[in-house]
């Protein structure tokens, strides 16, 4: 009897077990979406949210992942570093996410590392950013200063003019990329004819577009990010500027808001327009429009969002885990065609190798391409004209002269 009672035991316990493997390998995997939904932030970060999540979409449509379905889990940032911070911990505990997308400014992004390191938990980040980072457990798909600011500066300066203005939002990216863009300017000859900084969702615009006026500048360099865009140009116009604009934070999303008072004739530097004439963005063009209404238009860091979830579940598939520590041991060469051509993930710096253009806005809201790189220009995170050590130097003052927050606290 008692021989009977074991075997009964080993049975049930093996059909436990059964039915549990059975189980988790079912479940579906838990794909974590961090952007804003509220907030001065909110009307950038839904469109790549969205495009992050077509992806998804698009993966169950041909059958999923490891044969199991992505289920998306949304998180609102509320555009402030803190809130990014508690829904990021929320997500990975709370939700048991899989794997991490989104942040938009580099605050966020930077709030967020510790709490990534802490669970071994995997990001990918779509923004052009002001590099001075590598981190094991991000994968940027946006660009670094290299595959953006860099060459746009360049061209604006070949192209443009000799005064600059530098114009952006009071928070970790725009500082620091201006330190980086004074240096190129005063290499090729050029001058700067002054630098202003906004908190972020600021509206009063109205003595900063005066004082550059006053300043006479060919180019305004502007990384300006979020609401106060739209009060930025809007001002410019009024105020009748005679200088144009090179943004490398202002996409067709954020120019589509201006409405009749879009600004033609002012350009930005970016790897991705929704104007590149090829088979793959044309279809993906297609299927946002499709999805989310005739009159969408895509930008860059929704692409980037969109195509670092296809790079991710390559990742994925060659691993065959989701596991975050093992999926990083695979993300580094994963390549594909994307809507803006080819990109690959670095091995070394989890940075993507991309294209480079500089376009010029046009009416109706889409971008002329006047200058396209050779093919991906290969990332690069730190600058080589100053030591790593000094760059880390350099962010610690800033973090510190704002209360140890990435960005400026005041209010605005």
């Amino acid at each position: 009897m008692s021989g009977m009672l074991r075997r009964l035991a080993i049975a049930i316990a093996v059909c436990f077990l059964w039915v549990g493997c059975s189980s988790k390998s079912n479940q579906p995997i838990r794909v974590g979406i961090l952007h804003s939904a509220t907030g001065s932030l909110a009307s950038n970060e839904q469109s790549v949210a969205q495009a992050t999540r077509m992806a998804i979409d698009e993966i169950n449509e041909n059958g999923g992942l490891l044969g199991r379905r992505l289920e998306s889990v949304p998180a609102d940032g509320q555009s402030d570093p803190e809130v990014f911070v508690k829904e990021a911990e929320r997500l990975i505990i709370d939700e048991k996410v899989d794997v991490l997308f989104g942040c938009w400014t580099s605050a966020s992004r930077k709030a967020v590392l510790p709490v990534l390191r802490q669970h071994k938990q995997l990001l990918f980040y779509p923004l052009q950013y002001e590099g001075l980072e590598e981190s094991p457990d991000v994968v940027y798909t946006g660009a670094a200063p290299n595959q953006q600011m860099v060459p746009g500066i360049k061209w604006s300066v070949d192209n443009l003019g000799k005064r600059f203005f530098l114009v952006g939002s009071d928070y970790v990216y725009p500082r620091t990329a201006n330190i980086l863009a004074r240096f190129q300017l005063e290499v090729l000859g050029a001058e700067v004819v002054g630098e202003e900084y906004l908190v972020l969702g600021s509206q009063d615009l109205t003595g900063l577009v005066e004082r550059i006026r006053a300043a006479r500048p060919d180019v305004i360099l502007n990384t300006i990010n979020g609401d106060s865009g739209k009060a930025f140009f809007h001002e410019l116009a009024r105020a009748k500027v005679q200088a144009v604009t090179m943004s490398f934070s202002t996409t067709e999303t954020e120019f589509k808001r201006l409405g009749p008072d879009l600004p033609v004739g002012h350009y930005a530097t970016w790897n991705y327009f929704e104007s590149i004439d090829t088979p793959e963005n044309r279809r993906f063009v297609q299927r946002y429009k499709a999805k989310y209404g005739a009159d969408s238009v895509t930008s860059d860091p929704m692409e980037a969002g969109y195509f670092g979830v296809y790079l991710w579940a390559q990742a994925v598939e060659t691993a065959e885990s989701v596991l975050p520590e093992d999926v990083k041991k695979t993300v580094g060469g994963q390549s594909l065609l994307a809507p803006e051509g080819l990109v690959s993930i670095d091995s070394i710096s989890h940075h993507t190798w991309k294209t480079v253009r500089v376009g010029k806005l046009q009416a109706g809201g889409q971008f002329q391409i006047l200058w396209t790189s050779q093919g991906p220009v290969r990332p690069q995170p730190y600058p080589l004209y100053r030591q790593p050590a000094e760059w880390e130097a350099e962010l610690q003052r800033l973090y510190e002269s704002w209360g140890g927050q990435w960005m400026n606290p005041a209010k605005s």
